[in-house]
């Protein structure tokens, strides 16, 4: 029978892995589609992405300690733990790496919106950066599902 902590783990891996699907790959494109204001779809797909950076990061970390517990040593010798790892390492990066980088643009740009101002180019390769990051733990993701929990 299954215990708290692994229905825990189980639920953790959904809501993150789910989430970063749905916001990036659903959600996000539809406010682009829909909006007639991209600043304001921009905007908004942000705040969704950036609920998703914290939701990423406990995830994680919840499910780093959960294998840890669960298989002590032996954990580190898991695909599963390192994929977990590499997917916090890749939301630590982008968070308090890139986004400063693109909020910095943004705010430089003030008061027109970053892509009509001398910053785009600046702008679109940083933020090309971000989405390659986005789709490798996207990937990722997927073969965590594939994994499952246990």
């Amino acid at each position: 029978m299954r215990s708290f902590w692994d229905g825990l783990a189980g639920t953790m891996l959904v809501l993150w892995i789910g989430g970063m699907w749905a916001i990036g790959y659903v959600a996000a494109p539809v406010l682009f589609a829909s909006l007639d204001d991209k600043r304001l779809a921009g905007m908004l797909a942000g705040n969704l992405f950036e609920m998703m950076t914290w939701i990423g990061m406990a995830a994680a970390s919840y499910l780093l300690i959960y294998r840890i517990a669960l298989d002590r040593g032996a954990a580190l010798k898991d695909l599963f733990f390192w994929l977990v790892v590499l997917m916090l390492a890749l939301i630590l990066v982008g968070h308090f790496g890139v986004q400063p980088i693109l909020q910095g643009l943004k705010d430089q740009a003030m008061p027109h919106a970053v892509m009509q101002s001398v910053f785009a180019d600046r702008f679109a390769r940083w933020h090309g950066i971000s989405s390659i990051l986005y789709l490798i733990q996207s990937a990722l993701g997927l073969l965590l599902v594939w994994r499952l929990v246990r």
